[in-house]
C-alpha cells in the first residue's frame, strides 16, 4: 500500500493532474490545464474519506549525456492506522412459512427448468430424428435411383450384347455359307480338272497305243520288205551260181 501511494504521488507530481499539492513550488496547479477523462471508472469501496499523502523528496541528476537519474527519498513511515470496517447490517427475521414458500418456489423453478430442459432435449431429439429420417429417405432414394440406373444400364448392356452376339452369329453364318460355297466350287473345279486330266490321259494313252501300233506295223512292213530283199538277193545269187558253172564248163 505504501509503495502504491508513493508511486501515485510521484506520477501525480510529474503529470500535474493529480489532486495532491504540487511538490515543485514553481509549478502552479491552476496554470496547468486539467485533462478530463471521459472513460467510466468502476467504483471501488473507499476505506476512508480522507486520503493521506506521504511527503517525498525527489532529486534529479544528469549522469550521462541525454540520461537522467532520479532518487526518491521517502519520509518517515507513519504508524499503523486501523482500517475502519463497514458495520454489519443485521439480518432480517425470516419465518418458517417464507422459507417453505421460497423452497417451494425453488422446487417449482427447478421442476420448470427441468421440464424446459427436457422439452429442449426432446425438441433436439426430434430434430435429430427428423434429420436422420430425412437422411435415410435421401439415402434410400439415392440407393433406389442408383439401383434403377444400374438395372437400366445392365438391361441396355445385355441388349447391346445380345445384338452384338446375334450380329456376330449372322456374320459367322454368312461366312460359313461363303466357305461352304467356296469349298463346293473348289471340289467341283477339282473334279472337273480331274476329269479333264483323265480324259487327257485316255487320249494320250490312245495316241500312244496308236503310235505303238503304227510303229509295229512299220516294223513289220520293214521286216517283210527286208525279207523280200533277202529272198530276191538269194534268188539272184542262185541264178548267178547256175550261170557261172555253164560258163566255166564252156
Amino acid at each position: 500500500m505504501l509503495i502504491g501511494l508513493v508511486r501515485d504521488s510521484v506520477m501525480q507530481c510529474f503529470c500535474h493532474t493529480c489532486r495532491a499539492p504540487g511538490i515543485l513550488p514553481a509549478v502552479s496547479r491552476r496554470s496547468v490545464p486539467i485533462k478530463k477523462n471521459n472513460k467510466t471508472r468502476s467504483k471501488q469501496p473507499r476505506l476512508s474519506k480522507k486520503v493521506k499523502f506521504i511527503t517525498t523528496e525527489i532529486r534529479c541528476q544528469e549522469k550521462s549525456r541525454g540520461g537522467l537519474s532520479y532518487e526518491v527519498i521517502l519520509a518517515e513511515p507513519a504508524p499503523n492506522v486501523p482500517v475502519p470496517r463497514r458495520p454489519v447490517t443485521p439480518g432480517k427475521n425470516v419465518s418458517v412459512e417464507e422459507i417453505e414458500q421460497k423452497l417451494k418456489a425453488a422446487e417449482e423453478r427447478r421442476i420448470f427448468l427441468g421440464a424446459k430442459k427436457m422439452a429442449e432435449i426432446s425438441n433436439k431429439l426430434a430434430k435429430v430424428e427428423e434429420a436422420t429420417r430425412k437422411k435415410d429417405e435421401i439415402t434410400n432414394e439415392f440407393i433406389t435411383q442408383t439401383k434403377e440406373q444400374l438395372e437400366s444400364k445392365m438391361e441396355l448392356h445385355l441388349e447391346k450384347r445380345e445384338a452384338i452376339i446375334s450380329d456376330m452369329k449372322e456374320k459367322l453364318k454368312i461366312h460359313a455359307q461363303e466357305i461352304e460355297k467356296t469349298r463346293e466350287s473348289l471340289e467341283q473345279q477339282k473334279a472337273d480338272e480331274q476329269k479333264a486330266i483323265e480324259e487327257k490321259l485316255k487320249i494320250a494313252q490312245f495316241l500312244r497305243d496308236e503310235n505303238i501300233k503304227k510303229m509295229l506295223d512299220r516294223l513289220k512292213e520293214h521286216e517283210r520288205r527286208a525279207e523280200l530283199v533277202r529272198q530276191n538277193k538269194a534268188q539272184t545269187q542262185e541264178l548267178d551260181g547256175q550261170q557261172n558253172p555253164v560258163a566255166l564248163s564252156g
